[in-house]
């Protein structure tokens, strides 16, 4: 039973986005999965900052602002990281490598894709939008601070981050569960999958944290 759920979710994620699916249907699909993990983690941003809500709605243009930030910053990031890690998923399925393999690819893909686009758009940022008083030099030497605390939740990088590994929580319990399968070991059920994948979900957490950390010292 265990291995069937595990199968079943290989087969929707297969369904939903292979790589031979036309690329508009592909893009639509990690655009819906993007947004569904970006939801629940901007929403449980908005509650747990203080007065950031009522902050939003008193300001003139706050909510415009803010609203902008999310959309041209955050949701490039995790659709940007979620395609990355779903068209590695479906080559490597193609190519018929295992999925301990595709997993051991996919975390540290996730990682360096997530700090390598924040290194872009923050000076674009800066550019574009007058974000770090308009000097795209600081709009770089603040992603390693910045991405240094995401992982406590304690900016908007956090957010995007939790919806990346939030939207790979599916993917992930795939792999773990196709990977115990082909070493011949019991695939456990599906809310144990889930716990997993959530433990992977943590490590890339503190693997982020850890490079970003280094990132800041460096510059």
């Amino acid at each position: 039973m265990a291995t069937e759920s595990a199968t079943d979710v290989l087969a929707w994620l297969d369904r939903h986005f292979s790589v031979e699916l036309p690329f508009l249907r592909f893009a639509r699909n990690t655009l819906l999965l993007s947004l569904a993990g970006l939801a629940p983690t901007l929403a449980l941003y908005i509650v747990l900052a203080p007065g950031l809500w009522s902050h939003l709605l008193a300001m003139d243009a706050a909510l415009a602002r803010f609203a902008r930030q999310v959309a041209t910053n955050g949701l490039p990031v995790i659709f940007v990281v979620n395609a990355l890690g779903l068209v590695l998923y479906a080559k490597l399925r193609a190519n018929r490598l295992g999925p301990g393999r595709c997993l051991a690819i996919d975390i540290p893909a996730r990682i360096a894709a997530f700090i390598a686009l924040h290194l872009v758009i923050y000076p674009a940022s800066a550019l574009l939008f007058g974000s770090f008083g308009g000097d795209p030099v600081q709009g770089f030497r603040v992603v390693g601070p910045t991405l240094a605390q995401s992982a406590a939740f304690a900016n908007l990088s956090g957010v995007y981050l939790y919806a990346t590994l939030l939207s790979a929580v599916p993917l992930h319990m795939a792999l773990l569960g196709g990977a115990l399968h082909n070493r011949g070991l019991r695939v456990p059920s599906m809310p144990v999958l889930m716990l997993a994948a959530l433990a992977v979900f943590g490590l890339q957490a503190l693997l982020l944290t850890g490079v970003a950390i280094l990132l800041g010292l460096r510059f």
